[in-house]
């Protein structure tokens, strides 16, 4: 799978080639996680609808829920102003997070109210 070259010209890399994925929930908007990318893993995630990621630690591409079940279903994505991040909307079936919640975002509020 490649990358459509006009999708592919528009994006900024880190020098290890990768942007950052951020996937929300489309029925709620809260954020749910944020992980890494590079073409090709958008090029699976653009063809597939399946949250597809790259792993740093594992040098090695990942489908969010192949081994947990719990999926994501990608309604759309879009690429934010800087060209350097992208955005996923979707539909998540059980927990984001790798601890188990449904959110990488719910332990530790370092700010809350006003």
């Amino acid at each position: 799978m490649s990358l459509d070259p006009a999708i592919s010209s528009r994006l900024k890399r880190n020098e290890a080639g990768l942007f950052s994925a951020v996937a929300q929930e489309k029925s709620t908007g809260e954020v749910l996680m944020v992980a890494w990318m590079d073409d090709e893993a958008l090029a699976r995630t653009l063809e597939t609808r399946k949250g597809t990621y790259y792993s740093r630690s594992r040098q090695q591409y990942w489908v969010k829920g192949e081994t947990s079940g719990h999926t994501q279903f990608v309604h759309e994505v879009r690429l934010d102003c800087d060209g350097d991040t992208v955005l996923l909307l979707v539909d998540q079936e059980g927990a984001a997070c790798h601890t188990g919640t449904h959110t990488c975002f719910d332990s530790d509020v370092l700010l809350s109210g006003e």
